[in-house]
């Protein structure tokens, strides 16, 4: 009996979902952050609605104006009748685990749009920019008829390279003043860019980071192969909205590259791949600590200390024990 409650509640929350009613899709996504076990009734409901969501990765180091980026990213989007979501992944409170929720406070201009869904997640430890919850709250996002869901990264410079893994289209923002941009190509998280975007271009050295960008482009990589893309760079000035319709353009382009190459596929089929192996090691995880400090892990760890046992026929049959 509350097991058909319940399933009862899921399909009506989803349902308001669809139905663009703000507050299920933030209680669908907070279901995803706490890893709640309705989870897969909610997957199965949504998975008829998703693969149509256009998404958008926007990452770089901190001050190169992510947030106000986004935000004049979505007065462009609205502007063209676009339903849009935003997921602004924030550094973890020390004292709560939640998001810090800086991004929201530089988005106020949309906080009453009907058209526009904010949601801050907290990283809560995870590296990489994201959060773990991120490809479960983009599913959410997608199915309930966002046309476009932009992901906005924590900004902790080189390692964040994890957005590529989600998004269709990745936006790498730099700024003049951040350093020298060719010591900046070193890192990671430019290899990754599908959009190189200069913003705050109306300071001194803009061109120059520019200038070095094309550098980079030019010897070699991924990028010099036949048919491959070419990043392009673009300048902005996000904080006037100058440049932005340049930058809508230039992810138009790229999106219309992916489909007619397959690439939007292969990423999207990627994603897909990289969500269910997630899935299966977290279900392993969960099977290991119903063992974990049972007696035959004890044994094993015993045999391991004395030297009788090395540790990985130890691990071969833990993992035989686990239960199926």
């Amino acid at each position: 009996m509350v097991s058909r409650r319940r399933n009862v509640d899921i399909a009506e929350l989803v349902e308001r979902a669809r139905q663009a009613d703000p507050r299920s899709v933030a209680r669908l996504i907070s279901l995803v952050e706490d890893g709640s076990p309705a989870l897969r009734e909610v997957a199965e409901r949504l998975m008829p609605f998703t693969g149509h969501a256009q998404v958008v990765g926007i990452t770089g180091s901190p001050g190169v104006g992510k947030s106000t980026s986004t935000s004049a990213l979505v007065g462009s989007l609205r502007a063209a009748g676009k339903r849009v979501a935003i997921l602004a992944v924030d550094p973890s409170s020390p004292f709560s685990g939640g998001a810090l929720l800086g991004d929201r406070v530089r988005m106020q201009d949309h906080a009453t749009d009907p058209g526009v869904f904010i949601r801050s997640m907290a990283t809560r430890g995870h590296l990489g920019g994201l959060t773990a919850a991120a490809p479960q709250a983009l599913r959410v996002l997608d199915a309930v008829g966002c046309d476009v869901v932009l992901i906005e990264t924590v900004g902790v410079g080189q390692s964040e390279v994890e957005v590529v893994q989600l998004a269709d289209t990745t936006v790498v923002l730099l700024a003049p003043g951040m350093g020298d941009g060719i010591q900046a190509a070193k890192a990671g998280i430019l290899e990754i860019a599908d959009v190189f975007v200069v913003n705050k271009a109306d300071r001194d050295g803009a061109d120059q980071v520019a200038r070095d960008l094309r550098y980079m482009l030019s010897l070699g990589g991924k990028h010099s192969e036949a048919g491959a893309w070419r990043p392009p760079i673009v300048k902005t000035v996000a904080a006037r909205a100058e440049g932005i319709e340049d930058l809508v353009a230039a992810i138009d382009k790229h999106r219309d590259w992916m489909a007619a190459t397959g690439e939007l596929q292969r990423r999207r089929q990627a994603r897909a791949g990289s969500e269910v192996e997630a899935i299966a090691v977290e279900t392993v995880r969960r099977r290991f600590s119903e063992v974990h400090g049972a007696a035959a892990l004890q044994e094993l760890a015993a045999q391991v200390a004395a030297g009788r046992l090395d540790p990985y026929a130890a691990a071969d049959e833990l993992v035989a024990s686990l239960p199926a």
